[in-house]
């Protein structure tokens, strides 16, 4: 069993990858169900659409999961509530339209569980995202309610994502920070055998700050004039990882960092 999680898609050079090699990867590399975070993937970088979702359905995409961005686009709110493969974090105060956790169907027709959850240092403010991942795994078990876990924990900080991952040690196939959109070189199987990258990357141009143009945001920095932020317009990058599942435990085997094209095809 193998699955690939792909990090924040950023505007159109971001979608546009996907869209293009997406297929063809899952084919080469023998890819069982694919996450990929999506709420930076409409036009202007904030947010995704209806026809954005269909679009990354229709080219192997399984599950879309989100973060503090999920409703800046308004018809999100109202096609969440017809879309289940499309998460919002679990941990947004309720009531809030769609849901933050899924179990969805492997192309090997095994059960994946996708829990989708926001950091509480430097993000929107939330409900208590450990609080929250702990009333979960109170209440679902690894192997009993599904066969594997993806954790997808978009979030600022390095520190609240490792903390994350050694909570869910044992419990989760993968836990994968998103959010911060830079590749971390820190990919492994925790102690209890959970996969851990403290964040995925992003699928986007690499030449830029974070996928948003590069001059721009340094004027920003430098408090000079500038515009609001927009997505750059170069080659993208694919980024995320992929994890070899063992399917008697639930547990990693084995996990590996996943680039394709752009700025980081020279990097490894």
């Amino acid at each position: 069993m193998k699955i690939l999680f792909l990090g924040d898609a950023v505007g159109i050079p971001g979608r546009s990858i996907i869209l293009r090699n997406l297929l063809s990867e899952i084919q080469n590399k023998k890819i069982d169900f694919v996450v990929i975070n999506g709420e930076n993937a409409a036009d202007s970088g904030l947010g995704l659409t209806e026809e954005i979702c269909k679009d990354f359905f229709n080219c192997g995409v399984d599950v879309i999961t989100t973060g503090n961005h999920v409703w800046d686009q308004k018809e999100t709110m109202s096609h969440i509530e017809k879309e289940n493969r499309l998460l919002r974090p679990k941990n947004l105060f309720e009531p809030s339209p769609g849901s933050g956790f899924g179990v969805f169907i492997a192309k090997n027709n095994m059960k994946v569980g996708v829990l989708n959850l926001m950091g509480n240092v430097f993000m929107k403010k939330s409900e208590d995202a450990f609080e929250v991942a702990e009333k979960f795994m109170q209440k679902y078990k690894l192997k009993d309610d599904y066969d594997f876990l993806i954790v997808d924990f978009h979030c600022e900080t390095t520190s609240e994502k490792n903390a994350m991952g050694h909570f869910f040690d044992g419990k989760a196939t993968l836990v994968v920070g998103t959010h911060t959109h830079i590749p971390t070189n820190d990919a492994r199987v925790l102690k209890n055998g959970t996969a851990y990258q403290t964040d995925a990357g992003m699928c986007g141009d690499y030449d830029s700050v974070i996928g948003m143009n590069k001059n721009n945001s340094i004027s920003k920095f430098l408090k000079r004039k500038s515009l609001k932020h927009f997505p750059t317009t170069g080659e993208a990058s694919l980024s995320g990882v992929i994890v070899d599942c063992d399917i008697e435990t639930g547990l990693a085997k084995k996990i590996e960092s996943f680039t394709y094209g752009g700025e980081l095809k020279n990097s490894h």
